[in-house]
């Protein structure tokens, strides 16, 4: 998957647990894992706030982006979307 969850990452660097984010940013562990791990399709921004606030961070300290095979990433320049609009 192109977006990677860096939030390990944070949590180590602030030297703080899963269990005691969850608890502040009021969802159950489950669901930060599975965050943590990448197995989710989206998050929300309030959730996504909430935790950059418990983390004193910024989305992009949380989230990347990594291209799987270097190909443009869809609706960017260069993507077959982009292509056909100029085509025409």
């Amino acid at each position: 998957m192109p977006i990677v969850v860096n939030l390990d990452v944070m949590l180590a660097r602030r030297k703080m647990r899963s269990r005691e984010l969850a608890a502040e940013i009021g969802i159950s562990e489950v669901n930060l894992s599975m965050l943590k791990t990448g197995r989710v399709k989206g998050v929300r921004f309030e959730t996504l706030a909430k935790i950059c606030s418990a983390l004193d961070c910024q989305p992009g300290d949380i989230l990347s982006f990594e291209p799987d095979d270097g190909a443009p990433a869809e609706g960017t320049v260069g993507s077959e979307e982009a292509k056909s609009n100029r085509d025409r």
